[in-house]
Formats: structure tokens, C-alpha cells, sequence
């Protein structure tokens, strides 16, 4: 039993982190997509008449193209970032079978409707088996859900059948080429199964979608709340996922298109000239204007109550860790360099923290905020708030910000003096002349480090050494491992390392949370770690 769970938490620890490959392409062609589309818009370029001219129509034209790149790729993206994430070894050739796979998926749906004789051009027909084009072929459009199982479907054969044998007449079909062909086997079953079970199946996610829609503003409270309870563990990437992409997030129909999921509709809504309904905006509340409540506000006003409930001879050696922690939350929508500096020492404090997050979702729903996109920093707000017009209400989020900012920065001023609460700088003298050790010793001998101040080495021992470790990755912010001995990662000696905390989910998996700079950690662990 134990060893069933702590497979499953392997498995979506490595699900959730597959995720970010996509989504941060994703991130990035939506500013293309609204720097571009609002930039060559009729509202924009007659304020701004030089921007009418032919060269600059045709560049911000371009750019919204290529913005369009991930939102009319997303399912096949997905498919194929899945088994590339979660494949040890041979990562290509797990990448290369999830794209035969999907699109072996769609062609076998698209032969079972033809031999069926179903009529492509009926409106009943397309609503009833959600037919679209997907990747040039008529087929059903099972959106992320599809993608998903696509990848974790030809993840399982890949582990399985990457070093297949054959028999010496079929050895030319062995090994490693096996796996794309057993792949487009596989996926051309099960694309005869999907006509069968998608009209039921995707009615109960509709009836989801609606029941949530039917919640009002508190539907985007409860998802705000939710997504920031179930970082600490990394499983909030699925949640978000599925706000984002199916119709749990909402549906409807945008310039003449049906579209699923938040973010879809969202970035549908970019390169419509119509005016959005009311299904974009209602599912427009699940995105990232109502993040930038906590922030763009509420975190910075916590640095600034950490910075100032701090030992006055601690401050300059603190200052530069909360501060790099605001420009990550603010520049890069990246919250955990500053929340896991008090979700261990108060998680009643978390636990307040996510309430307000929510509460920033629910004020940008009833204030009508129409910003959207996936991060909620200071660049979603320029980008799909100012330069969009006045019509996305951004005027109004600096106003919530400071609202935020001064709930946050004496709520946790209160907390920390009331409780004596040991954020940073508040250590007794005897722990920070330990720090100040750990952090000049580096076993004896000088290293060099990473971004001026992690040890991998030191990391390394820290996390129980080379032969403690069975799997190495990392998400946008955090190390995750699979290690033999949970309890022989020293989490105080990491923290005191530079790392901002640890989470120890069971007796095998665990995550050390770096901030920003977690790929350099993890690829200078990966030279002296011999896993994938």
C-alpha cells in the first residue's frame, strides 16, 4: 500500500511537471498575441496614428501569428511534452511517439465516423461528437483531456517497450523504433473507442463547467483558494490545467468557433474583433487579473513585514532574499521564494494567505477586471490590461493592489510579533552564527557557485549524497526527487544553503524549493547524479 502511494505521488508530481514545457511557451506566445493584436487594433492605431503604416501593421500582424502558435497547437503540445517530461531515458523517441500517437488517435476517430457515415457537415452531429479539425483531420476535439492520455498512454509503453527485443527477422522493428509503432497501435484502438464514450463523458464535464458557472464570483474564490493550498505539494498545475483548457473552465462560441476551457477562450477572444459574451468573460475570472491582488500587493506587503519584524543586524543580510523574491512575484508571477518563507513556520498564515488569494479572484469577478492570461504580474497587467484599453478595468488593479498591500503588510506584521514567528532575520544569535558557518563552509574547501550562491555540492550532501537520489527534475521553482530515505535529506543544512524550504511528501518523495534559479541547481546535481 505504501509503496502504491508513493508511486502515485511520483507519477503526478511528474504529470504536473510536464505541464510547464507548454504552458511557458504558451505564456510567452500570448504576449505576442496581445502585444500584437492590440497593437495593429482599430481603438489603438487611431489614437496612435503612426502606427497605422504599413511596416508596423505588418510586424504586430506577424507577431499575433505567432502568438496564435500554442493556442492552435495546445492538445498535440501537450501530447508531446507528457511522455518527454516523464521518460527517463530516450526522451527524443518518447517525444517523437507521443505526435504518432495523437495524430494515429485522431485519424482512427476519423475513420470510425466515416465508416459510420456520419454526415461532417451537420450541426447536431458536430455538437453531439464535438467534431473539429484537429491537425488537418476531421476528428473529435478532445482537447487536453485527449492529450493527456495520449501521453501518459505512450509514457507507459516507452518504459516498457524501449528495449524490446525481436526476433532476428523483425529485428530492424526492435528496440527503440518499436516504441512509436506499438504507440500508433495502441492509440489507434483507443481512437476507436473515444466516438463511443466522449458525447457521455464530456456531457458530465460540461455539467461541471456549468455547475461551477453557476457559483458565480465565488466559483473563481474557490479556484484561487484552491490553486495556492495545493502548491505546496505541486499538484496545483493540474487544477489550473483544467480550468484552463476544458470546459470545466467554461465554453462557448467566439467568432463563430467553439472553444473550450478559460485560457482558450480567452486568447480566442484576442483575435476576434467582436465584442466578448458573456461566457469569455465569466470564464475570464479564472485567469490572471485575479491573481494580482496578492501579486502585485499582498506579497510585496509581506516582504516588507518580514524586512521590518526583522533583527536590525540582520536586515542587510536579508534584504537582498526578499527582494528577489518581490521581482520574481511581481516581474515573473513565481510566488514561492516568498511564500514558503512562512508556510512552514505558520501554515494558519498560509492558510489566511490563500483565503485572501481567493478573495482577489472574487473582487476582479464583481469589480468585472478583464485582463486575463496565465501569470498575473506586472507584465499580464501592461500587456492585456493597459494595452488593451480601458475596457479591461486596469486602472482599477493598482487600486486593489494597495488595498492588498496594506492587509497583507499588517496582517503579517501583527502575526510575527504576536507569535514570534521565525521568518527570516528573526533567528536567535546562536542559529544565525550556524547560518553564517554553513554558508562559509563549503566542506573546507572554496567552490564555485551557482548564481553567486548555491553550493550544488554541498547541496548534494545536504540531499543524503549521489547514491540517496533515484530521480532528478525540477518544475519552474523546486528540485523534485524520488530518494531512497526521505529522512536522510537535511532540510535545516539546505535551507541554511540557500534553499527556501523543503517538502518531504511521503518517505520517497521530495522537494526542495529554490526559486528562479532551480534549473542551474538542478543541472549542476545532474553532472554528479548519475539518474534521469
Amino acid at each position: 500500500m505504501q509503496k502504491t502511494k508513493a508511486a502515485l505521488w511520483e507519477f503526478l508530481q511528474g504529470l504536473g511537471k510536464t505541464f510547464m514545457l507548454p504552458v511557458a511557451l504558451l505564456a510567452f506566445c500570448g504576449i505576442m498575441l496581445g502585444i500584437g493584436s492590440s497593437l495593429s487594433s482599430d481603438a489603438v492605431t487611431g489614437n496612435l496614428t503612426f502606427l497605422r503604416g504599413e511596416g508596423f501593421h505588418l510586424v504586430f500582424t506577424w507577431m499575433a501569428n505567432t502568438g496564435l502558435v500554442a493556442f492552435q497547437f495546445l492538445p498535440v503540445l501537450f501530447a508531446i511534452a507528457i511522455p518527454l517530461g516523464l521518460a527517463r531515458e530516450d526522451k527524443g523517441v518518447a517525444a517523437f511517439s507521443g505526435f504518432v500517437g495523437f495524430a494515429a488517435m485522431n485519424l482512427a476517430v476519423n475513420f470510425y465516423l466515416t465508416a459510420k457515415g456520419v454526415d461532417f457537415d451537420d450541426a447536431k452531429t458536430i455538437s453531439h461528437y464535438g467534431i473539429a479539425d484537429v491537425l488537418g483531420i476531421q476528428s473529435i476535439d478532445t482537447g487536453l483531456l485527449g492529450a493527456v492520455a495520449v501521453g501518459i498512454v505512450v509514457s507507459v509503453l516507452h518504459q516498457r517497450f524501449r528495449s524490446q527485443r525481436m526476433p532476428d527477422a523483425l529485428a530492424f522493428f526492435g528496440g527503440l523504433r518499436f516504441v512509436p509503432i506499438v504507440s500508433a497501435l495502441a492509440l489507434s484502438v483507443l481512437g476507436l473507442l473515444i466516438p463511443l464514450v466522449w458525447p457521455t463523458f464530456n456531457g458530465w464535464i460540461t455539467d461541471l463547467g456549468r455547475a461551477i458557472g453557476h457559483t458565480g464570483v465565488f466559483g473563481p474564490f474557490f479556484f484561487g483558494m484552491g490553486e495556492v493550498l495545493l502548491r505546496p505539494v505541486g499538484l496545483h498545475h493540474i487544477l489550473v490545467a483544467m480550468f484552463r483548457f476544458t470546459d470545466v473552465g467554461g465554453a462557448g462560441t467566439v467568432c463563430g468557433d467553439h472553444v473550450s476551457g478559460a485560457l482558450n477562450l480567452f486568447y480566442a477572444q484576442l483575435n476576434c474583433s467582436k465584442p466578448p459574451t458573456g461566457a469569455v468573460t465569466d470564464a475570464t475570472h479564472f485567469l490572471s487579473q485575479g491573481k494580482m491582488a496578492a501579486y502585485l500587493g499582498g506579497l510585496p506587503g509581506a516582504a516588507l513585514a518580514m524586512y521590518h519584524c526583522a533583527n536590525k543586524n540582520m536586515r542587510p543580510e536579508i534584504k537582498a532574499l526578499l527582494v528577489s523574491g518581490v521581482v520574481a512575484c511581481v516581474v515573473g508571477g513565481i510566488t514561492e521564494p516568498l511564500e514558503f518563507l512562512f508556510l512552514f513556520i505558520a501554515p494558519w498564515l498560509y492558510l489566511l494567505h490563500a483565503v485572501l488569494v481567493g478573495l482577489g479572484f472574487l473582487t476582479a469577478a464583481v469589480l468585472g477586471v478583464f485582463i486575463g492570461n496565465t501569470d498575473g504580474n506586472v507584465i499580464d497587467w501592461l500587456v492585456f490590461g493597459v494595452l488593451q484599453g480601458t475596457s479591461t478595468k486596469w486602472y482599477l488593479i493598482p487600486v486593489i493592489a494597495a488595498v492588498w498591500f496594506a492587509v497583507y503588510y499588517f496582517l503579517f506584521r501583527w502575526a510575527i510579533v504576536r507569535f514570534d514567528l521565525k521568518t527570516p532575520g528573526r533567528e536567535t544569535p546562536a542559529e544565525e552564527d550556524d547560518a553564517r558557518e554553513a554558508e562559509a563552509a563549503a566542506d573546507g574547501a572554496p567552490r564555485e557557485l551557482i548564481a553567486g550562491k548555491y553550493d550544488a555540492v554541498a547541496i548534494l550532501a545536504a540531499i543524503g549524497g549521489a547514491d540517496n537520489i533515484r530521480s532528478l527534475d525540477n518544475c519552474i521553482t523546486r528540485l523534485r526527487m524520488t530518494v531512497e530515505d526521505a529522512e536522510r535529506v537535511d532540510e535545516q543544512r539546505l535551507k541554511k544553503l540557500g534553499a527556501v524550504g523543503v517538502v518531504k511528501l511521503d518517505g520517497h518523495n521530495v522537494q526542495v524549493i529554490i526559486g528562479p534559479q532551480v534549473q542551474s541547481v538542478k543541472d549542476a546535481l545532474a553532472t554528479m547524479v548519475p539518474v534521469g
